[in-house]
């Protein structure tokens, strides 16, 4: 995550003690003892112990964690339906943990939706009629939350589903009606607990992918509970993986999965395909050597030559992909008296995106060998895959590792 982005929120020394005694138990865990020591000692449960992070605007931040990991706790402490032990929640410049109630209230209306697991619907009320409601609340002009709430079940995909009611229904069109409701509200921040886990798997991944284009869309700004590593990894900007009510790392998908903080995290790693986490950007080499539209075969034959490989790129000025030259291609067009390589050119590979799924691009690679093309959204070309890269990257990924450049150097371009 870059950190020259907006910080939306700021979560510092956030700790949450249940119990009548909490000041106990905050001593005892200042001295260096856990929860399963303090609760033995004292009955007090400590839920949340110095948690720092922050919330980047627009992002989808994750917050993971197996049952009693605190995650649960944390994100009502976001908003204060839970009240905080110690510690700092500043949003936009508010301190919640020291907001009167009138002060938190307009606060969380500013600020905080939230999309819950079990839906949360009304049943007595149609699908616009559940979109409308926060705003309803709220006071706002029966025209107005109409439209506002129209666009909203719009957004997630319900046009046309206005009047029916939720026992109509789909699960996974339950939950889009709780997040148009969310939307509709137009609080800066999107609060979901465990949204999907009641949700059959199928209908869980299509959910997964319409919040992320949904997210795409609209840069909401995103705080995510859930107990599934696979489900983090997939949606997640970065992840807050807690355990015991602290945070054991912070940090992208890759980061996770490439540089483990300790043994629990490794050990919660276990068994991810990290071919469907990491991407071409991962297993991408730089190009070596290119030749330009308006060369020679000549002059890429020389290159090849010189870089020892057997095909070239070839790119305009601003780098834009334009094709692939093979060296008996070249020494065609020489034979021949042709001039313009574009004229032995092919368009015979695979040109992908850097955010490309590395599980998608073993069936990509092409009888003869050529490396995968990696381009931006102008088709500039960024770099290359190669077979060799992927497997090395899979490899070093398992390990834990640094990837180490690939040998394989006979592929065009490949470095």
């Amino acid at each position: 995550m870059d950190e020259t982005r907006n910080v939306k929120i700021q979560v510092r020394g956030l700790s949450k003690v249940f119990g009548k005694h909490p000041k106990k138990a905050l001593e005892l865990r200042d001295q260096g003892l856990k929860r399963p020591e303090i609760l033995e000692k004292t009955g007090q449960t400590l839920g949340l112990s110095n948690i720092d992070f922050d919330v980047y605007e627009g992002e989808l931040l994750v917050i993971m964690g197996l049952s009693g990991s605190g995650k649960s706790t944390l994100i009502r402490c976001l908003n204060r339906l839970i009240d905080t032990t110690e510690g700092e929640i500043v949003i936009d410049g508010e301190n919640i943990p020291t907001l009167n109630e009138k002060a938190l209230l307009e606060c969380r209306r500013r600020h905080f939706s939230m999309v819950f697991q079990n839906f949360a619907l009304f049943p007595h009320r149609t699908v616009q009629k559940n979109a409308e409601f926060g705003l309803e609340i709220r006071g706002v002009s029966k025209q107005e939350r109409e439209e506002i709430a129209r666009n909203s079940l719009k957004q997630v995909g319900l046009d046309g589903w206005e009047d029916a009611y939720p026992n109509q229904l789909s699960g996974g069109m339950q939950q889009r009606v709780g997040l148009a409701r969310a939307l509709a509200n137009d609080a800066t921040v999107l609060l979901m607990d465990e949204a999907f886990s009641a949700l059959d798997p199928l209908i869980r991944k299509d959910m997964q992918q319409e919040l992320l284009e949904l997210q795409t869309r609209m840069k909401k700004t995103t705080i995510f509970i859930t107990h599934d590593l696979d489900e983090a990894l997939s949606i997640g900007d970065r992840i807050v993986l807690l355990k015991d009510g602290e945070v054991v790392q912070i940090g992208t998908p890759e980061e996770i999965l490439t540089q483990p903080a300790d043994e629990y995290v490794r050990r919660f790693i276990e068994g991810v395909d990290r071919s469907r986490i990491l991407t071409a950007e991962n297993a991408m080499r730089k190009v070596r050597t290119t030749v330009r539209d308006t060369d020679g075969p000549r002059t890429a034959l020389r290159k090849m030559h010189e870089n020892a490989i057997d095909s070239i790129y070839v790119t305009r000025r601003d780098r834009t992909l334009v094709g692939l030259l093979e060296a008996d291609a070249a020494k065609s067009l020489i034979k021949s008296g042709k001039e313009s390589i574009t004229d032995g050119m092919t368009q015979d590979f695979r040109v992908v995106g850097p955010e490309e799924p590395m599980h998608n691009l073993f069936a990509m690679f092409s009888e003869k060998g050529f490396p995968i093309a990696v381009t931006d959204d102008q088709r500039r070309l960024l770099g290359v895959v190669v077979k060799g890269a992927v497997l090395d990257e899979l490899a070093q990924a398992a390990e834990g590792a640094e990837v180490m450049p690939t040998a394989e150097t006979t592929a065009a371009g490949e470095q």
